[in-house]
């Protein structure tokens, strides 16, 4: 880009909200900082669920003139706004800010308020580290701060080779428990890998029959699947959905059990991001990335993950 044009750069936008095919390659001002904020030039991208359903139908987001997709990045500090403290010009940093709002990630550069952004943990290279902040802060949230998992528990995760699902499984071994994961048959060694002390063919199996009853389930798929696996719970166990809007059924399911129901959203959360750091460099996390794709194939990453059968993330670098 040439000095005359530095105050502008080039973004993935939808044309109008719809397939794949509808996603382009703009040019648009460059971010500028607000007091508290900090200005990063971003290396990579992490793509996820919320990214191509919010592009099918718009979502429930505000979104900005144009719409520019995206919330997980990884990059390099270049701006430091009025106030802000934590960081300095080339650090490297990572983070999901701003979710549910506009972060506008599938760009160069992002703005952001600073303490919804960590330190690049030093193990993991900007592919990596951009495929960890909305999926890792939501198994996170949902394991630490919404089940409270101790050691001992038995923790059941559906969609384990999944982007969420991968991250709680070492999560959730992390922090003491047995695991069990539910993937499809090709996935097992996959999840096996990760920690997971059972793995279950949920195209073949029962899971609620085949289990002794666990402490805690994770649900990242919703509708019949959350409802079914009230029966895998222990009385006074915990459901935890990651849909995000209440299912009145379940949640009249898991009352009649005697079991806990609980939505999570995710939230930004800096300090979470620093928890998930420290796993990362104590050696007992790490993301998996099936594909990078360039910024500008963003609508061939939003094919891939529409199949549902991805492994991990898809990442994509500007």
């Amino acid at each position: 880009m040439s000095v005359e044009n530095q105050s502008r750069m080039r973004a993935v936008s939808p044309a109008v909200w719809g397939p794949p095919e509808v996603l382009r390659e703009i040019e648009v001002d460059r971010p500028s900082p607000q007091p508290g904020e900090v200005l990063v030039r971003v290396q990579a991208i992490g793509v996820n669920p919320t990214d191509w359903k919010s592009r099918a139908t718009g979502g429930r987001k505000l979104w900005k003139n144009p719409p520019i997709l995206g919330f997980d990045v990884s990059g390099v500090v270049e701006e430091v706004a009025e106030g802000s403290v934590l960081f300095r010009p080339g650090d490297e940093v990572f983070g999901m800010p701003l979710f549910p709002q506009q972060a506008g990630a599938y760009a160069e550069y992002v703005a952001g308020p600073a303490r919804q952004f960590a330190r690049k943990p030093t193990g993991l290279d900007h592919v990596h580290a951009a495929a960890l902040p909305l999926a890792g802060l939501t198994a996170w949230q949902s394991l630490v701060d919404a089940a409270s998992v101790r050691a001992g528990q038995r923790v059941l995760i559906h969609a384990a080779a999944g982007g969420v699902g991968h991250l709680a499984v070492q999560i959730a071994k992390a922090l003491g428990a047995y695991v069990i994961g539910t993937a499809r048959g090709s996935k097992h060694e996959f999840v096996r890998g990760l920690g997971a002390d059972e793995v279950l063919d949920y195209t073949e199996t029962d899971i609620a029959q085949s289990l002794d009853k666990v402490d805690i389930v994770i649900d990242p798929i919703g509708g019949e699947t959350g409802q079914h696996s009230i029966g895998a719970l222990r009385p006074g166990g915990i459901l935890v959905s990651l849909i995000p809007r209440w299912h009145a059924p379940t949640s009249a399911a898991a009352s009649a059990a005697g079991v806990r129901y609980i939505l999570v959203v995710v939230e930004p959360d800096g300090e979470g991001l620093k928890a998930l750091g420290r796993l990362v460099d104590s050696g007992e996390l790490r993301p998996h990335v099936s594909a990078v794709l360039p910024l500008s194939d963003a609508r061939t990453a939003h094919q891939m993950g529409e199949t549902g059968r991805t492994t991990g993330k898809i990442v994509l670098t500007p």
